[in-house]
């Protein structure tokens, strides 16, 4: 059997599906077409389906279907909405503190290694998500984009309006010099166009995805953080009213590998990201060593207040011992 995959609005993944199936909706707010529908969605749909001979299937609503609000994505679950959502923990940092904390500086330095970080505290973080875990994953550390003022030393940073994903990040940029707002990744196009924003932290995939490159002039390669979480999850009720036999199939299908390939994906899409910036013409900046060394002394002390920080059960510095596997 193969599974079938349309990519229209409502797509449906699954194999000669028996009478007894059970279909289960899963929601997010980008285009059917974006690259994690490919690396996480699409892949676990047409796994249940084979795990299960399709008896368990998954319809996809992309695009803001059934909610055009990105930060809403945990509340529809929760509601009922969804079956399951994808959504950035960010965007309601405030609720799950302990998985932001795999964004703070010196966690890790690839989308793969910060990928692993979460799992290696994957346990630890389900805590915080009233919810089926089904994935985690990360994207690559940020790039600062810019289009009216170059950033090539800490100094240029003062006064500048810098959007980040997380609430977490706002004490390490105002360390910097610089005031930050979080917002979600589908109005920071425009606002970095309009003025509204001066700058934006962000993975480098972020780029095509968004077509960042447009409003951008300048590229700093090298921003203070590490990579930002993504989740796949499931309605706790949906998942709870499964037999013992078609939980198995769904843990199967969301194992390590899942989240594995959404940070091996963020990888390939940084590198091409920044592609996309050069080859429009953007001006990429990279900072000395030197250079570097005096934005991390910077936000060393407040790195420091943050590690005695109470996150969930644990403290900031006990999650990122988890996340490094020590």
């Amino acid at each position: 059997m193969r599974a079938l995959l349309s990519l229209a609005a409502a797509a449906t993944i699954a194999l000669t599906v028996p009478a007894s199936a059970k279909e289960m909706s899963l929601a997010y707010f980008m285009g059917p077409k974006h690259p994690m529908n490919a690396a996480v969605f699409t892949p676990f749909a047409e796994k249940l389906a084979e795990l299960s001979g399709g008896k368990l299937t998954v319809k996809q609503f992309p695009g803001g279907a059934l909610n055009s609000v990105p930060p809403k994505q945990y509340a529809i679950l929760l509601d009922g909405v969804a079956d399951i959502v994808f959504t950035l923990p960010g965007y309601t940092g405030d609720v799950f503190p302990m998985t932001q904390v795999v964004g703070l500086p010196g966690v890790c330095e690839s989308a793969v290694e910060c990928t692993q970080a979460l799992l290696n505290a994957r346990e630890k973080l389900s805590e915080e998500y009233n919810a089926k875990l089904l994935g985690i994953w990360a994207n690559v550390p940020p790039v600062l984009i810019t289009k009216d003022k170059p950033v090539r030393s800490l100094e240029d940073l003062k006064g500048m309006k810098i959007r980040v994903t997380n609430k977490s990040d706002l004490p390490v940029v105002e360390a910097l010099g610089a005031s930050a707002v979080a917002q979600p990744v589908n109005v920071i196009n425009q606002n970095l166009t309009n003025g509204v924003i001066d700058a934006i932290a962000i993975g480098p995939s972020a780029i095509r995805s968004f077509n960042l490159h447009e409003p951008a002039n300048y590229i700093t390669t090298w921003f203070p953080g590490s990579g930002s979480a993504f989740v796949l999850l499931m309605n706790q009720d949906v998942y709870d009213g499964l037999s013992d036999e078609e939980k198995g199939w769904v843990d199967a299908a969301s194992d390590a590998a899942l989240s594995q390939a959404g940070g091996q994906f963020y990888d390939k899409a940084g590198g091409g990201g920044m592609k996309i910036a050069a080859d429009a013409g953007v001006e990429i900046i990279e900072l000395s060593d030197e250079e570097k060394q005096r934005w991390l002394d910077a936000i060393k002390p407040t790195l420091e207040e943050i590690n005695g920080k109470t996150v969930g059960s644990s403290t900031v510095a006990e999650i990122k011992t988890l996340m490094k596997g020590q």
